[in-house]
């Protein structure tokens, strides 16, 4: 009878290789972890910070319907234009995209998957393709259609301000920023017609073609400490860089009042999107709220 051999065992580490091999798990978590917190601590002070504005507060800054007023009816429609305006915003904010034949159409995304009943990129459709489809709101298909720009300009007719988002990202809508303002011209509207991007090639366009247009820049979050914020990609910040923006429309959960008040010391305006309820909205000292409830924010 042969002996049945035992199977070889590696050998057991050694207590110095343990060690090692804690050290390295410490310095990985560090070089994970100092990052992380470092970015957590940008939305910190919005998360501690006392909560909600008196009535008598709400005189003091801009309430900006955002998309019309999201919450009270299908964004970006005339139907929520027409609510955000009745509900007393005093400035209602919309979202611009080029269609394949060139027109100027008020839809948040990309793409018509969300806000219709149909499917496609809004580049890729055609007006009168975009025309036949239908809003869907709150899981339901309603009469609403995707406005131009025109027809919002037309509806909106200096009862309030209007703020518009152009929506641009790498070479897509080639153009937009002039047609918006063609567009603009054509209705009499520059008196109360202001625009704002993440997009700094949209802004320094605008600019270049008309200088007297009042900019704002939309922003996620400022890196605490460093000349840097995030809006959507990373762009390097100076006071000289934006000597063109008079707002600065900041993600309600990333600021702190060290940096509302740098911002006003450099003479800019700060406004925070987007909030519901004012009760439940971080109360900070700025110049404006873009919010989904205008109805809510009204003295």
């Amino acid at each position: 009878m042969f002996k049945k051999k035992s199977p070889i065992q590696p050998p057991l580490p050694s207590r110095g290789q343990m060690h090692r091999g804690r050290k390295l798990m410490i310095w990985i978590l560090i070089i994970v972890m100092v990052p992380l917190l470092y970015v957590a601590s940008v939305f910190v002070p919005s998360f501690i910070a006392e909560r909600g504005y008196l009535r008598k507060e709400l005189g003091d800054f801009t309430v900006v319907g955002h998309r019309g007023g999201a919450s009270i009816g299908p964004e970006n429609t005339l139907l929520c234009i027409e609510r955000g305006i009745e509900a007393g915003a005093e400035m209602i904010e919309i979202d611009i995209h080029l269609t394949k034949d060139g027109q100027l159409l008020v839809c948040h995304d990309q793409t018509v998957n969300r806000t219709t009943n149909g499917k496609g990129r809004i580049r890729d459709l055609t007006l009168a393709e975009i025309k036949r489809l239908n809003v869907v709101y709150k899981g339901k298909v309603t009469d609403e259609k995707l406005p131009t720009l025109d027809e919002v300009l037309d509806l909106v007719h200096g009862r309030c301000d209007l703020l518009i988002e152009i929506k641009r990202t790498g070479n897509i809508y080639q153009g937009i920023e002039e047609k918006m303002l063609q567009t603009v011209d054509a209705h009499h509207a520059r008196g109360w017609v202001v625009v704002q991007s993440f997009n700094d090639s949209v802004l320094e366009n605008t600019h270049r073609l008309d200088p007297s247009v009042r900019l704002e820049k939309l922003v996620v979050f400022k890196f605490p400490g460093l000349p840097y914020i995030f809006d959507l990609s990373f762009s390097r910040f100076s006071y000289e860089k934006y000597s063109y923006i008079e707002s600065f429309n900041f993600f309600y959960g990333a600021v702190n009042r060290s940096l509302i008040n740098d911002i006003h010391a450099h003479n800019r305006e700060v406004k925070l999107w987007t909030l519901e309820e004012r009760m439940k909205a971080p109360h900070w000292p700025v110049d404006g709220i873009i919010t989904n409830r205008p109805d809510d924010w009204q003295p």
